[in-house]
Formats: structure tokens, sequence, C-alpha cells
């Protein structure tokens, strides 16, 4: 069994869509009661760092089952960091991450057909069940819907929390000022952290 352990980083959508989501933004307004929205066009626009169709995956870290952990980051040639991963995946058949079903693994999905980047696997989605893709966060809550973060886990289980001065939520904060190498340097915290995690949860060896 090749397992592969993996967590990315992104961003919000480049400056060059920024015209289109404009025009996106406007609809919702318009369509919204009252013209009243949750957000301004500077929040929507920060969001899409969540949103595959138009946001950017800066780095992924992976590892496979023991080995160290190492990270694909060839920004801002999102493509080959795409490409990469696929060689790297197709040599794998179980993924395991946290909240990697419905975020990372469909963000890397989505954003290899923005790019027209062919994936090594077509991974079944479906859900309650841990093959082909492990799911933490999922496994976790038994699949009860819960939300459960990545460091309030690891807490619990008395490891390590990976967030030494940065998060999910500053990752595009460092990432303007240049601090791509600590994005890196956190990106594989996490991925060290849901192996730990991982193999307490399946009680293999010491996990």
């Amino acid at each position: 069994m090749q397992k592969l352990f993996l967590d990315i980083e992104t961003i919000p959508a480049e400056e060059k869509a920024r015209k289109t989501l404009k025009m996106l933004y406007d609809k919702r307004v318009k369509k919204a009661k009252n013209g009243v929205v949750h957000e301004d066009f500077e929040q929507f626009l920060l969001n899409t760092c969540f949103d595959g169709a138009y946001g950017r995956i800066i780095c992924i870290a992976y590892a496979t089952n023991d080995d160290p952990v190492k990270s694909l980051c060839y920004d801002p040639d999102e493509v080959e960091t795409l490409r990469q991963f696929w060689s790297i995946a197709g040599r794998h058949n179980l993924f395991i991450g946290h909240n990697v079903m419905d975020f990372d693994l469909r963000f890397i999905y989505q954003r290899s057909i923005v790019h027209k980047v062919r994936p090594t696997h077509n991974l079944s989605f479906a859900r309650y069940r841990d093959y082909p893709i492990y799911d933490t966060m999922r496994e976790w809550a038994k699949w009860c819907g819960a939300t459960v973060g990545l460091e309030y886990l690891a807490l619990a289980l008395g490891i390590p929390t990976p967030k030494q001065g940065i998060d999910g939520s500053r990752v595009f904060e460092f990432y303007q000022q240049g601090r791509l190498d600590e994005i890196v340097k956190y990106c594989q915290r996490d991925v060290e952290t849901t192996r730990l995690i991982y193999k307490r949860m399946i009680f293999e060896g010491n996990g």
C-alpha cells in the first residue's frame, strides 16, 4: 500500500481575473434582496482562495508512507506544480489528509481542469468510506458533518501544533511579504501532523 499524505496552501485569484470577478460580484449584488450582500468586493476577492475556479495553489506538501515530507512549489507556475503532483500521485493508491476530501483534493482537481492538466487518478469522492481517500477530519467525526480543525485535533491527541506563527488565515499575507519559504515549511508541518494523527486513529505502532 502506497500512502500519500498531502496538504495544500492556496491564495486568491490573480489580478487578471479581477475584472471578471467584479462582474460576477455585481451580478450577485443585483440579485440580492435590497442589493445587500454579506461581503464587499475585496472580501469576495480574498475568499477565492477557497474556490478552485479562481483561487491558486502555491504549494503542495506531501509524504509517501514514512518518508520525509517534501513539497512542490513552482510559484508562479501553478501548472508545473499540478503536473508534478499528478506524476507523484500516480504511484500511490491511498490519499490521506485533513479535510482533504472537501478541500485539498477537490481544489487540486478543479485547478487541473482549469489548466488542462490531466490527472493520473480518477479518485472516487464517495462518502462514508476510507479508501481511496482517508480524510482524518471526516473519520474523526465519523461522518456526522462536524468540522474539526487540524490543530484542535492534534492538541487533543497530545501532538504538537503545526501552527507556529502562521495559520491558513495568514498565508496570503505571508505571500505578499515574499515569505514563501515560511509558507512551505508550514504546509510541510501540516502534513507531518496529519500523518501522526492518522497513525493514532488507525492504532499504528506508537503513532
